[in-house]
């Protein structure tokens, strides 16, 4: 009698095709990683991201027994890094130092060819950096209720300096424009060194800077701080209160950065970075090394990060149409 279960040899092959490549998939994941990582940032040598990465991807090699080369690929306000990391291959050889910059730019430029929420694997958040809202110490003003005050009563009379149309620094600023509901006029410049430098001769007027860049013109008296932008206030300035504090309750902004990868990274890859990562930034010396920058470690899973990511690309949009800034 035939049995009425019959196997051709064409599908015997597929079978042994399909448990082929699962083994070879599963094996190749387990391996990770057999050579060099490359982690790309968007900006030059020498920058609070730059070092950043350099600091988490050290921990990174450290920990996977590989080295992690920082790569830098300045441009287009990060988009080339960004774009570039978007099409890379999603094995976890590729990995991106991403900033709050790449979550303004999204609605800052027009032509973008990648989407930050939809074509990134998140992998966690690494550190937030505070801003600090300072003023030449010529502005009449103590405070962040007096400086409204003093806005209101002169218009169209203060300016604020940026490290550049739509950068973080920028936005901040327009964000406390909108719920000041005052009229002031931005100055950008082409960097932080130069609006500071501006900021002290009083050819601006104020100006929200990342505290570690900031800091050290404020103790030696060259400018006066009123607030810092994150909803705690820092560890570097604990007397300095927070603008939700002097009267912006939703006011809460900081520089950050983090780790993403391709879209498709497999999710066991994503799980070992994250672990690595966690780990890393609570590591005293670790935690020592970024508090001279003037960051804060800031830990997530990667479903955390993705949904920190989304609310910052939403946010932000809001900030940017309604400043009119945008670029081609």
């Amino acid at each position: 009698m035939r049995s009425k279960f019959t196997f051709s040899a064409k599908a015997i092959a597929a079978s042994l095709l399909v448990a082929g490549s699962l083994g070879f998939a599963s094996s190749a994941s387990a391996a990770y990683p057999d050579h060099a990582v490359r982690l790309i940032v968007g900006f030059s040598a020498g920058g609070t991201t730059d070092v950043i990465a350099r600091i988490l991807g050290k921990e990174i090699g450290d920990a996977l027994g590989q080295p992690v080369v920082v790569e830098n690929r300045p441009g287009a306000g990060s988009n080339i890094a960004t774009e570039m990391v978007s099409r890379a291959k999603p094995d976890g050889y590729t990995l991106y130092m991403v900033a709050v910059t790449s979550a303004i730019n999204q609605t800052l430029y027009k032509n973008l060819r990648f989407d930050l929420v939809e074509d990134f694997a998140p992998i966690s958040l690494g550190v937030k950096v505070p801003n600090v809202l300072v003023v030449n110490p010529k502005v009449p003003v103590k405070s962040v209720k007096e400086l409204v005050e003093y806005a209101k009563a002169n218009p169209g009379k203060l300016n604020f300096a940026s490290s550049g149309s739509g950068t973080s620094i920028h936005m901040a600023g327009e964000l406390f424009k909108q719920l000041a509901d005052i009229d002031a006029a931005h100055i950008p410049y082409k960097g932080s060194s130069p609006a500071i430098t501006d900021l002290i001769g009083g050819q601006v007027d104020y100006m929200f800077d990342n505290m570690p860049s900031a800091w050290p013109h404020v103790e030696a008296g060259k400018l006066r701080a009123l607030a810092v932008t994150t909803a705690d206030r820092s560890s570097t300035a604990p007397d300095l209160p927070t603008m939700q504090e002097s009267g912006f309750p939703t006011y809460d902004v900081s520089s950050w950065f983090g780790i993403i990868a391709p879209k498709g990274t497999p999710d066991d890859i994503v799980n070992k970075l994250n672990g690595i990562i966690q780990t890393a930034l609570a590591k005293p010396d670790v935690q020592a090394r970024l508090a001279d920058l003037g960051a804060v470690p800031a830990k997530t899973t990667p479903a955390e990060f993705g949904d920190f990511i989304k609310a910052e690309v939403d946010g932000w949009a809001k900030v940017v149409k309604a400043s009119g800034a945008t670029v081609d």
